[in-house]
């Protein structure tokens, strides 16, 4: 470290030097400039610079040895050495301006450049050095401070030196680590990708190892289900043929009753038969006298005997061809054996009157003749009409519905006559406000109904809401205004009545011409029947008052009223344009009969309510055996059977199992063949496709779920 005297002269020879004069301008580095740019005078060194550099620590002993080696033959040493002296004097200045200018561009290229470029400055200044010896040989020296003072500066560069090369080394090493650190990173990271992939691999490999076990897990599942399937079918087909042999023997049983039965009564038939022979002899007038009696009014008698005698004689051949004699010829036979002894009993009075007076005796014979026709007449009436009801009774045929269901139809009806007359305020509005009142409550309660469709599952719930709401009294919006059942007192039964009423509708018209939109809308009217009861009971009055037939019933003419009158009883549309046709008609009771087979069958999914819907399947039941216990009407008990069916034989097969599949056949094997003799030739169609449904049903033992069924999925929709 130079001592601050030195120091500070040294910086003072400096700036007297010529160099010193040079103007810094510090923002050279910034303008990619050298620094010695501005000066152009010669920079070099005597020949003999680096033996002064070498001692500069020893000024004295250098002054020495260069004074011992001048010549000394020279003339003027004096001028000599001060010419030398100056000379060096000369050249060590640029030496050691020189010299101080090379740290300070060492310095000022430090901050802007990196140490490489400090690196190769150094090696530029070398170079400028090293051209020195170009210069004119010539040697001057300084004072030993001036000396020691740039040999500070040189001790000054080659720490700077050393510096900037252990930077170097601190750079090299530190992009050495870098490198190896960024390798170290690449590796780990091939190692993690590496990993990676085993791992997906492994993934994929489990995968599909669990795939496979669900397969087989699915692949025994599906075993095990036929498995069971087989044990139900093997179940089934020993209940079948356990009930086929049942069936055998009690038919077995029934034959033999049935032969026993026609032996007793074959045996019956002899009696008579031989009795009313005996009979007859008595009758015939050969073994009789004029005098003792008559024979004139005695032949119709014997004439008439005979007669008996022949149809008993017709039934006798009929059991000789091997059949026995049925309860309806035994009556025949009986009937002939009173007819013949009446006859004895009348011949027996002829005889005793025939000898008090012959005048008296024939009037007698001749009322007697007469009361014998009219009873006989009389008799036959009778029997015929016995046999008849007898027959009816057995077929378990009616001509209307049976007193309780007719009784629940007009409890219904008189209800919903009590509800509309309970809101005729609102019916007949007084005054503009009340009838803009009914106007919104009206559209409240029939435009939601209206709205119900199978689109989406969400849209149906957001419509039940609705209503349910609206008949709960609580408000909903309409047109942007606030509608509620309790802005008026009546409003409430209004809303109830328009609401069925709007239900029934939508199956008259809607499901009639799509019978899928039946199911949407039945459900929710089931919903709403569940929530409101009042409601429900409205509907099926509704439904009864336009489709008759549902209850099921068939309306009388009344006496005094008119044929429109009792088609509109019965259903028919009658305007002033008259009767609507018949294939319009029976689209429309087959819309209604449809909604209500749907009604019967869906419960509200989203319902609190535990159990069975509010109007069940048991309805539908009770339904279908009151159509096959009446008389079919033509064209329309074929339709809304198979309509009914259609849509409500898939629930009503999967609840009453057997006794569906009995009343099924009933229906093609004794119902059928009666609806087909009161069709005519131009309505059978809809007895061909009831006749076709019911047979494929039997024949495959099932009936296929209905078109348009709500699933499970539906809702989430």
């Amino acid at each position: 470290m130079v001592p601050g005297p030195v120091r500070w002269r040294a910086l003072e020879a400096l700036k007297q030097s010529p160099k010193g004069k040079i103007k810094y301008d510090p923002y050279w580095a910034d303008r990619g400039e050298d620094i010695m740019t501005g000066y152009s005078e010669f920079i070099g060194l005597s020949p003999r610079s680096g033996a002064i550099i070498d001692h500069l620590d020893s000024p004295p002993k250098l002054q020495r040895s260069l004074f011992s080696s001048l010549s000394p033959g020279d003339s003027s040493p004096g001028l000599s050495v001060e010419t030398s002296v100056s000379s060096t004097k000369s050249s060590f200045d640029i030496t050691v301006d020189n010299k101080l200018v090379s740290p300070i561009q060492t310095l000022a290229a430090n901050k802007p450049r990196d140490l490489d470029e400090e690196t190769d400055g150094h090696a530029k200044e070398d170079d400028v050095i090293v051209s020195s010896p170009t210069s004119p040989p010539s040697i001057s020296l300084q004072s030993p401070k001036a000396m020691e003072m740039a040999g500070c500066i040189i001790k000054f560069e080659k720490k700077q030196r050393e510096k900037a090369q252990m930077a170097l080394r601190l750079r090299e090493e530190m992009q050495k680590k870098m490198v190896a650190e960024v390798a170290r990173s690449e590796s780990e990271q091939l190692k993690r990708f590496e990993e990676l992939m085993e791992l997906k691999q492994r993934q994929e490999h489990q995968a599909i190892r669990d795939m496979m076990d669900r397969e087989a897990k699915e692949s025994i599942g599906r075993q095990e289900k036929l498995k069971e399937e087989h044990r139900h079918r093997m179940k089934v087909i020993n209940l079948r043929l356990r009930e086929a042999a049942q069936q055998r023997l009690r038919q077995a049983e029934l034959e033999r009753q049935r032969q026993v039965e026609g032996r007793e009564r074959l045996r019956n038939l002899n009696t008579i038969q031989e009795e009313i022979l005996q009979l007859n002899q008595q009758l015939d007038p050969s073994t009789l006298s004029k005098d003792d009696a008559p024979l004139a009014s005695l032949t119709p008698l014997s004439a008439r005997g005979n007669q008996l005698c022949s149809q008993v004689s017709e039934v006798v051949r009929r059991t000789a061809e091997g059949e026995f004699p049925s309860m309806g010829d035994m009556s025949v036979v009986e009937r002939a054996l009173q007819d013949m002894r009446a006859l004895i009993q009348l011949m027996q009075e002829e005889v005793n009157k025939f000898q008090e007076t012959k005048k008296k005796q024939l009037e007698q014979e001749q009322e007697c003749q007469r009361q014998v026709e009219l009873q006989v007449q009389q008799e036959a009436q009778k029997a015929a009409a016995q046999l008849a009801k007898a027959k009816a009774q057995k077929k378990g045929i009616q001509n209307s519905a049976d007193d309780s269901t007719i009784k629940w139809y007009e409890e219904l009806q008189e209800k919903a006559s009590q509800c509309a007359q309970s809101f005729q305020d609102l019916s007949s509005p007084a005054n503009a406000q009340t009838k803009k009142l009914k106007q919104e409550l009206q559209k409240a309660a029939t435009i939601p109904v209206s709205q119900i469709s199978s689109n989406s599952g969400s849209q149906v719930k957001e419509l039940f809401d609705k209503i349910d709401q609206f008949l709960s009294g609580q408000p909903v919006m309409l047109e942007g205004k606030s509608v509620s059942t309790s802005m008026h007192p009546q409003a409430q039964n209004f809303a109830f009545y328009k609401v069925a009423e709007k239900f029934v509708k939508q199956g008259e018209e809607e499901v009639a011409s799509h019978f899928e939109a039946a199911f949407p809308i039945a459900m929710v009217a089931s919903g709403i029947w569940e929530q409101h009861p009042q409601v429900g009971e409205l509907i099926l009055a509704h439904l009864h008052k336009k489709c008759p037939y549902a209850v099921p019933h068939y309306p009388a003419m009344k006496d005094g009223s008119t044929v429109e009158d009792y088609q509109r009883l019965l259903g028919y549309r009658v305007d002033s344009s008259g009767v609507e046709d018949q294939n319009s008609f029976l689209k429309k009771m087959s819309g209604m009969i449809r909604l209500y087979a749907a009604i019967i069958q869906q419960k509200w999914p989203f319902s609190s309510k535990q159990g069975p819907p509010p109007h069940a399947l048991n309805h539908g039941w009770r339904w279908l055996a009151q159509m096959l216990n009446m008389e079919p009407v033509s064209d329309i008990t074929s339709t809304l059977l198979f309509e009914f069916l259609e849509v409500c034989g898939n629930a009503l097969m999967s609840q009453y199992r057997d006794q569906f599949w009995k009343l099924i056949r009933l229906l093609k094997e004794e119902y059928l063949p009666r609806i087909e003799a009161v069709t005519c030739a131009g309505q059978m169609g809809s007895v061909i496709r009831l006749k076709n449904f019911i047979e494929g049903a039997l024949r495959s033992r099932t009936i296929s779920p209905p078109k348009g069924q709500l699933s499970a999925g539906f809702w989430r929709s």
